[in-house]
């Protein structure tokens, strides 16, 4: 059987699988996300912003096209090499890991979408992020964190299930340690078994708080769903977090 070595990101994130099992994800949904954010922050047009953790920068692109200068970061470099094309004078995509300073005093928003936050083992990464995001923000700049609602998560944890697609069977089951929401995906293809895990700290919105006021940050607003509606401990799906440098 072959298994995932090193940090779970590093390895998974790279391999045609990950893109087989998520390729049905509703990117209509996240675009209609992006404008209901864009609409809520005012950006001037131009504003230099990061995307941090931005995958294959299918959400840069969509930033950029929304008339704003956007740097997208991946630690995975298989998908920053599928980004590159899509380079021009205003986006740009390099590999880079999200607990390092990229550029100091540089950003005026960066952005962290779609649960792109807590992969680490250690709870002390988390701050270590922040700060770093800190650093590369401009005076007042500020800092988007869309992050699922570990509470709602927790209780609607769904424990076993099978997709298939491509015609492969992913079995999936989820648990939780009391830290972390562990996904393990096992699946047969060509013969060859395999074995996958993800595993992201369940972080609350009061440790958010917590974690953002250490890193120099105020909160200006908090929202449940990509509809930006109040936040419900119980109801909502999605923790989306808007903070600015102080």
């Amino acid at each position: 059987m072959e298994e995932q070595k090193s940090e779970w990101f590093e390895t998974w994130f790279d391999t045609d699988y990950y893109h087989i099992l998520y390729q049905n994800r509703d990117f209509t949904e996240a675009e209609r996300f992006i404008n209901n954010l864009l609409g809520h922050l005012n950006l001037p047009k131009g504003t230099n912003c990061l995307d941090l953790a931005c995958g294959k920068g299918r959400h840069s692109v969509f930033l950029n096209k929304k008339g704003l200068k956007v740097t997208g970061v991946d630690l995975s470099s298989n998908s920053i090499s599928e980004a590159k094309p899509f380079e021009n004078e205003t986006l740009f995509f390099d590999t880079h890991d999200m607990r390092e300073v990229y550029k100091e005093n540089t950003y005026g928003m960066v952005f962290n979408l779609f649960t792109s936050f807590g992969y680490f083992d250690a709870y002390e990464d988390n701050l270590r992020v922040l700060d770093s995001v800190n650093k590369m923000l401009v005076p007042e700049g500020q800092i988007v964190i869309d992050f699922m609602n570990a509470d709602f998560a927790l209780d609607n944890l769904v424990e076993k299930e099978v997709k298939t697609l491509d015609g492969i069977d992913f079995n999936i089951t989820k648990s939780y340690d009391g830290k972390h929401i562990y996904k393990n995906i096992d699946f047969i293809d060509k013969g060859k078994e395999y074995h996958f895990q993800e595993k992201v700290q369940a972080i609350k919105k009061e440790e958010f708080e917590s974690l953002l006021e250490k890193a120099g940050f105020q909160i200006q607003d908090v929202f449940g769903d990509f509809s930006l509606s109040p936040f419900n401990r119980k109801e909502s799906d999605r923790l989306i977090i808007i903070a600015k440098k102080r």
